[in-house]
């Protein structure tokens, strides 16, 4: 089993599984309800982006109490409440919107490939947060030169990146329980182990 990095791992897994649960059901209302109403749609995301800052944020002080990877989690909360708040503020237009969304999508990616590499040397861990990264990359440079199309098709785009993040964010979060419950189970083995090893030693005294 490839064990988590526990000097860069940002986040418990309960938080990835409350995160894609929001990212999945964001993405699903965007592409199959249609956002078509353009202060309505600017709301309904800056709500998502809030409430992933809220559970980012919660994951940022989990991780300070366990002293690994609080870092992170409180940079990927500031990411999240800074594009709530700049698009509550600040998309008057929809030139504005396009950029800012597009800016926190190709961020959000950026991000999730760094942690890929840092977070852990689980193959699979690795590939799911990669993965994400780059489809937030290349999703947003869309997002970015789709200014000239309908409010709906560029929010179906981002409703496509979240629907991706939540899915990797939910199996990303599932596989980190299944390595706790084994690392814990490998820990508990290792001290009978142990104890069994003590008594045979003393028995032979």
């Amino acid at each position: 089993m490839a064990k988590i990095n526990r000097d860069f791992i940002d986040k418990h897994w309960s938080v990835f599984l409350f995160r894609g649960g929001l990212a999945a059901a964001f993405g699903c209302y965007a592409l199959f309800a249609g956002l078509t109403d353009f202060n309505n749609a600017i709301s309904v995301i800056s709500v998502l982006l809030l409430l992933m800052g809220i559970v980012d944020a919660v994951g940022a002080l989990f991780s300070s109490t366990k002293k690994h990877g609080w870092f992170n989690a409180v940079i990927d909360a500031a990411i999240d409440v800074a594009a709530a708040l700049t698009l509550l503020f600040s998309a008057n237009n929809i030139t504005n919107v396009v950029i800012i969304i597009s800016v926190y999508t190709i961020l959000s990616g950026v991000i999730d490939i760094i942690h890929g590499f840092l977070s852990t040397i689980d193959p699979t861990d690795r590939f799911i947060r990669i993965l994400a990264g780059i489809s937030g990359c290349v999703i947003g440079l869309v997002i970015f030169n789709a200014g000239g199309f309908e409010i709906t098709t560029f929010i179906r785009f981002f409703g496509a990146y979240m629907l991706i993040v939540g899915a990797t964010s939910l199996i990303y979060g599932v596989h980190n329980r299944s390595q706790e419950i084994e690392e814990k189970e490998a820990r508990t083995l290792a001290r009978k182990k142990k104890k069994s090893t003590s008594k045979k030693r003393s028995s032979k005294r």
